[in-house]
């Protein structure tokens, strides 16, 4: 099939709600690509072709209707930028993303995870990871190896806790964690250097934790 109309540079290829159903073999061929957008296209499946991409630095992937996404993509050597896969229908992600480790922004939200991905874990390089809108009853000790993490979304899933190992994440400035139900945090949050912002909004769970004084006594804005 031909080419979409699009907005494209030689390194830059945006097919952004342009409802083509599946991505034209054509696009595997540019590969000069660093910057792939294919949001909200109906999508279904992707090819493993996408391995071609070897340049890529960013990938959207968001508001589709992915059940599964290549394990190509964890082989990508460049892909530090950003990786959107919100809003799909993932329940899972391939191993080889533990490759990953130089990615900076990872975005599953509005998906169908139940847990953690192991492989996410090991993506030491990330600063902000979206977890939001998905079925998450708890988080892995193994979340605290994130310890250049700034940013952390977890609204609107099943968790009662975080790990201890939270006290790890020493960069974290954010822990969003609206809409949860939260029956205990631990204390070590509140040891948190670099914490701004802590967002406990439509948790009716949760009795507040002593230590939230301290961390609103040293700036830290907490929203009840």
């Amino acid at each position: 099939m031909p080419a979409p109309a699009n907005s494209s540079t030689s390194s830059n290829l945006n097919l952004w709600k342009k409802q083509i159903g599946h991505v034209p073999d054509s696009v595997w061929e540019q590969t000069q690509l660093e910057t792939l957008i294919l949001a909200d296209n109906n999508l279904l499946e992707l090819s493993d072709e996408i391995g071609r991409l070897t340049k890529l630095r960013m990938l959207d992937l968001g508001h589709n209707q992915l059940t599964q996404v290549p394990h190509q993509i964890g082989t990508l050597p460049n892909l530090t930028d950003f990786l959107y896969l919100h809003d799909n229908r993932l329940t899972s992600l391939p191993s080889s993303f533990e490759n990953l480790t130089r990615l900076r922004y990872l975005n599953i939200s509005e998906n169908a995870f139940e847990s953690l991905p192991e492989c996410v874990s090991s993506m030491y390089g990330l600063l902000e990871l979206r977890l939001s809108d998905n079925h998450l009853q708890s988080l892995p000790s193994s979340l605290g190896q994130l310890s250049h993490l700034r940013e952390l979304h977890l609204r609107n899933n099943r968790l009662t806790t975080l790990p201890d190992s939270v006290e790890s994440m020493h960069e974290l400035r954010q822990i969003d964690l609206r809409g949860n139900p939260l029956t205990h945090l631990p204390s070590a949050i509140a040891t948190l250097p670099r914490l701004e912002k802590l967002d406990l909004r439509w948790v009716t769970t949760l009795q507040t934790p002593v230590w939230i004084a301290d961390l609103e006594a040293r700036g830290c804005s907490v929203y009840l």
